[in-house]
């Protein structure tokens, strides 16, 4: 299993990047980079999201974590909607929600 230095490092090369290229892109030194390379430090999740978009990635693909099918990416799409919006949701509607989810 590949740790996150690992993937980063493999990303660089891949984009013939270097250190200290990725470094200017995320507003980090050189030395910072280093260390997630070397998997010394772990980036903090806005840093995370930052290399993710300089190495035209996602945050869990640098993470290792597994990809979702299409089906489940939509169920966990779905699924946050939800959470994000439950607390606003009346109770009817929450019904409702519920029996169209059961029906399909």
């Amino acid at each position: 299993m590949s740790t996150i230095g690992d993937r980063i490092a493999q990303l660089l090369k891949e984009k013939n990047m270097n250190q200290r290229e990725l470094a200017a892109k995320i507003g980090s030194t050189e030395m910072t980079v280093s260390r997630y390379v070397r998997n010394e430090r772990k980036p903090k999740a806005d840093v995370l999201a930052k290399i993710a978009s300089a190495l035209n990635t996602t945050a869990d693909d640098l993470l290792g974590l597994e990809k979702a099918t299409d089906d489940e990416s939509e169920f966990l799409k779905l699924h946050r909607l939800i959470a994000r919006n439950a607390s606003k949701m009346t109770a009817e509607k929450k019904q409702e929600l519920i029996k169209t989810l059961l029906e399909k």
